[in-house]
C-alpha cells in the first residue's frame, strides 16, 4: 500500500500511509484508538472501493483496483472484523458458506458436499462442533474459529484479522494464536490488528505503527541476540502514543470525605436464572459491598457469572430474577427497571458499547444527554406548547463540548455521528454520559476492552478521579493485570458464586487465578 490518502466530512483520517507485507509473514498494526488502523484494513479489502480514497495497492506485484469485498475475496484477501458477521440463526456450514454456496450440477444446494467440506474446514481450525450447529449457541471464541474456517473456504491468502483476541479468555486467545501460526505454516499470510502488545511480541514477524492518521515506522519483531534486542512493549507503546508511559495506572488520591468508610452499594443473596433455561441458575446468592471512593473488582473466567450479575442488578437487565436486594446509601432500593435503577443512583457501562451503549446513528451530543434528559428540559418551551417541556439543545451542546475536551475525545464537533469514532472515543462517550448523570455506583464492565494503552490511561485516570470525588466503582476486568493496578479490593467469581475476596496487598495473579477455577461442590463434597 502506497500513500494512502483517505477523508471523511472534517476528518482525515489516512494520510500518506505505507503498509508492506510479504509473502508468509504475519505483519502486526498496531496505534492508539483513532490512528486509522481499520480504516486502513477497510481500504484493502474493498470496504472503502477504489476511488474513495488516494494512493496505489499492489497485490502478488500486480496493482489492484478492489470495488468492493467481493472482489478483494476473489484475489484471496479476506477481513474478519472486530463484530463478527455471523447469522446467529444459520448453522455454522450455512455460515462458512453463505454467499459462497457448495452447488450442486442443477445449481440447487449440495448439502452434503456442504457439510462435508465444513467438517474438513472445522477439524482444520480445531473446532469439534457439528457442521449442522446453530452459531447462537458457540461461545466468542469458537464464532471467531468459524470465522476463520469461512475464509479458507475463499482460498485465502491474506487474512486479516481486527482485535481478533479482544473479547476472548486466555485459553480461546491462545488456541487462537497457535491456529494463526499453523496458517502461516501453510503459506496464509497475515495481517493483525491488535491493542494487546504482549500478543503482538508474540506472534507478528514486523510491526507497522500508525499515528493520527500517518505511518511511524515499521520495526522487526525478533529474539533477543547480543548485537539485536528483543522488540520491548515499552518500545512499542512509545511509537504508538509519541511519549514514555512511565506508569501503565495513574496515581490515586484517596477519597477523604466523612463518609469514607459508608457502604454506597450493598448486594444482598442475587440470585437469577438463566433467562432462556430457567432451571439454570446463573448468579447465585451473590453477596458483595463497595463502599464511597472504593473501586472494588469483580475477577472471574469467561462464564463466571460476571456480566450477568451486573446487568441483572441494573434494571433486571439479564435473565429471570430470583432473589435479592440493592441498598444504596445503606438504604435499600428498587432496580427492577433500568429508569429506576438510574433514579436509584446506579449507572452501567456494558462490555457491549456498539449492542447496548450507543446509538451508533445518533451524534455525540445526543448519546451523551440520553440518561440525563430530565436535566436537559426547556420548561419555558414546554409551557408555551403545552407540554413537559423539550430538550434545551443550547445546554445539551454544551454539556457534550465539555466532555468531549475533558476526555480528549477525538472528533471535530459534537454532531459526528458515534458510529464514526474509534472504539476508545466510543467509549469514551458512554463514560461521558453515565459521569453526567452523578451516579452514586457506577458499575464498570470491560471499561477498556478493544482499547490502545494510551486511551487506557485516560480511562483509569477518569476511573480515579470518580473514585477521588467519593464515587463507588464495580469494575469488571478479564484482565488481571488491570485489576492488579487500579482496585481496592477483589472479589472473584466462578461458575456464578462469589469464591473470594482478595485485598489489594494480599492480590497477585496467582492468588486470583487460584480463586476464579474453584469448582462448585456437590453434597458428597467431591
Amino acid at each position: 500500500m502506497r500513500a494512502i490518502t483517505k477523508t471523511f466530512p472534517g476528518v482525515t483520517a489516512l494520510c500518506d500511509v505505507h503498509l508492506t507485507v510479504r509473502a508468509g509473514e504475519i505483519h502486526a498494526v498496531c496505534g492508539e484508538n483513532g490512528a486509522g488502523k481499520s480504516t486502513l484494513m477497510k481500504v484493502l479489502s474493498g470496504v472503502y472501493p477504489h476511488g474513495s480514497y488516494g494512493g496505489e495497492i499492489r497485490f502478488e506485484g500486480e496493482p489492484v483496483a478492489f470495488k468492493d469485498i467481493r472482489a478483494s475475496e476473489q484475489r484471496g484477501i479476506v477481513i474478519i472484523h472486530q463484530e463478527l458477521a455471523l447469522v446467529p440463526q444459520l448453522s455454522i456450514a450455512e455460515n462458512i458458506f453463505l454467499g459462497n454456496e457448495q452447488r450442486s450440477a442443477r445449481g440447487t444446494i449440495d448439502w452434503n458436499a456442504t457439510y462435508r467440506e465444513a467438517s474438513r474446514l472445522l477439524e482444520r481450525v480445531g473446532l469439534r462442533e457439528k457442521p449442522q450447529t446453530p452459531v447462537a449457541e458457540l461461545g466468542v471464541g469458537q464464532q471467531q474459529l468459524v470465522e476463520i474456517a469461512k475464509a479458507l473456504a475463499k482460498e485465502v491468502k491474506l487474512l486479516i484479522l481486527d482485535e481478533p483476541t479482544a473479547a476472548l479468555n486466555d485459553q480461546d486467545s491462545a488456541h487462537l494464536l497457535e491456529l494463526i501460526l499453523q496458517l502461516r505454516a501453510h503459506g496464509v499470510s497475515g495481517i493483525v490488528i491488535s491493542h494487546k502488545l504482549n500478543e503482538i511480541r508474540a506472534i507478528a514477524d514486523s510491526v507497522t505503527i500508525l499515528r493520527d492518521g500517518r505511518t511511524i515506522e515499521t520495526l522487526t519483531v525478533r529474539q533477543a541476540t547480543s548485537t539485536a534486542p528483543e522488540l520491548s512493549e515499552e518500545r512499542l507503546i512509545r511509537g504508538m502514543v509519541g511519549r514514555d508511559l512511565d506508569h501503565r495506572f495513574p496515581d490515586r488520591a484517596p477519597y477523604r470525605g466523612e463518609d469514607a468508610d459508608q457502604v454506597a452499594l450493598a448486594v444482598g443473596g442475587w440470585t437469577v436464572r438463566h433467562p432462556v433455561d430457567h432451571r439454570r441458575t446463573v448468579v447465585d446468592q451473590v453477596s458483595l459491598t463497595v463502599r464511597r471512593g472504593e473501586i472494588v473488582g469483580l475477577a472471574g473466567l469467561m462464564g463466571a457469572g460476571r456480566t450477568e450479575l451486573a446487568m441483572s442488578v441494573f434494571g433486571r437487565s439479564y435473565g429471570q430474577y430470583v432473589a435479592g436486594t440493592v441498598a444504596v446509601g445503606g438504604r435499600e432500593v428498587d432496580t427492577r427497571t433500568v429508569p429506576a435503577a438510574i433514579a436509584a443512583g446506579l449507572a452501567y457501562v456494558t462490555e457491549d458499547r456498539k449492542r447496548y451503549g450507543l446509538n451508533l446513528l445518533d451524534t455525540l451530543q445526543r448519546n451523551v444527554s440520553l440518561a440525563s434528559l430530565p436535566r436537559m428540559r426547556r420548561h419555558d418551551a414546554g409551557r408555551r406548547h403545552g407540554m413537559r417541556g423539550f430538550v434545551d439543545e443550547h445546554h445539551e451542546r454544551r454539556v457534550a463540548e465539555h466532555y468531549r475536551t475533558a476526555l480528549h475525545i477525538k472528533t471535530p464537533t459534537v454532531a459526528e455521528q458515534v458510529g464514526r469514532l474509534s472504539g476508545g472515543n466510543q467509549q469514551k462517550v458512554v463514560l461521558s454520559r453515565w459521569i453526567h448523570a452523578d451516579p452514586q455506583v457506577l458499575i464498570l464492565d470491560e471499561p477498556t476492552r478493544g482499547i490502545d494503552v494510551g486511551a487506557k490511561y485516560e480511562i483509569y485516570t477518569v476511573i480515579g478521579e470518580l473514585a477521588a470525588r467519593g464515587k463507588a466503582v464495580l469494575f469488571l476486568s478479564s484482565e488481571l493485570p488491570e485489576l492488579l493496578g487500579m482496585c481496592d479490593r477483589i472479589y472473584t467469581m466462578a461458575e456464578g458464586r462469589l469464591t473470594g475476596e482478595v485485598s489489594r496487598t494480599e492480590a497477585t495473579q496467582e492468588v486470583l487465578m487460584r480463586h476464579m477455577t474453584l469448582r462448585r461442590t456437590t453434597r458428597n463434597g467431591s
